[in-house]
């Protein structure tokens, strides 16, 4: 099993270069950054965690600008979007920036990405309903990917069409990058089972993990898919138990993505001694 690291991306965290450097000689397969443009000031839309929502969600930086300064850094670690909201940007823009993204990092992306959890957030940019976000998000998807992959792509669905055009540069992987939706309710896990190359759940969520993951499986299962060919990325919360990444490891989990605790989000200096206590154990989940 692979470990990852994630990292709010606000100008108090550690440098990218920073951080993609100490996490590749660690032994780190890779690093996430997550995404919002913007934080609406005035929203009906409750914290979904509960509360009032952590100041660093106003700070957040550009996720591909950062994980572009982190790969100019790096030459093995791979970088993903955890998670990029896809939904609330240009599609031909964001299909490029991607693209090139991948192609300019060696085709170490990965995309994980959601329908995220702020409406307000997503009406502002995007005109369908909100209701039908799952929806929207498949197109969106795959859109992109008929963007990275024909020559004159088109797409015609119930919310995005366009007639054929040429989208270059093609990203550097094959097909483009593994696309892994974070979702944690029965649609949202039904739509991962259905379309995604991931699924990208948080454990404390899931409820008994191994009871989720044999019920994901059927669900891809159902789909006319091949479960092995689904891969999954968990979010550890409980980051101070460390015997929790060998039971994921056990359970066939591909990888497993730890990040400092929300109380400590506004103290960069406790990331270093974090990485630092897990590089000890990476040996020992790969074997």
């Amino acid at each position: 099993m692979h470990l990852a690291f994630s990292s709010m991306n606000t100008p108090n965290d550690p440098h990218p270069e920073v951080l993609a450097k100490a996490l590749e000689e660690r032994g780190f397969e890779s690093l996430w950054y997550g995404e919002h443009s913007h934080i609406p000031c005035s929203r009906a839309t409750p914290y979904p965690a509960g509360g009032e929502m952590p100041a660093p969600y106003k700070l957040m930086m550009d996720p591909y600008l950062s994980l572009m300064t982190a790969a100019n850094a790096t030459s093995k670690l791979r970088f993903g979007t955890g998670i990029a909201l896809l939904m609330e940007r240009d599609l031909f823009s964001q299909a490029k920036t991607i693209a090139t993204l991948d192609r300019l990092s060696g085709g170490r992306l990965m995309i994980g990405t959601g329908v995220g959890w702020n409406q307000e957030e997503y009406e502002n940019v995007n005109p369908h309903p909100f209701n039908k976000r799952y929806a929207v998000l498949r197109e969106t998807v795959e859109a992109t990917r008929a963007l990275w992959t024909e020559e004159e792509a088109s797409y015609a669905g119930d919310y995005i069409r366009f007639d054929p055009v040429w989208a270059e540069p093609k990203p550097l992987q094959t097909g483009g990058p593994k696309i892994f939706l974070g979702a944690m309710g029965p649609l949202g896990r039904k739509h991962a089972a259905r379309w995604a190359d991931g699924w990208y759940p948080v454990d404390v969520a899931m409820g008994d993990v191994a009871t989720a993951l044999a019920e994901f499986k059927e669900e891809v299962k159902q789909a006319g898919r091949n479960a092995d060919d689904v891969e999954i990325n968990i979010q550890i919360m409980d980051t101070a138990n460390l015997d929790k990444l060998k039971e994921y490891r056990d359970l066939g989990i591909q990888r497993a993505t730890i990040g400092v605790s929300m109380d400590l989000w506004d103290k960069p200096e406790a990331v270093m001694p974090m990485i630092d206590t897990y590089a000890k154990v990476i040996g020992e989940l790969a074997d």
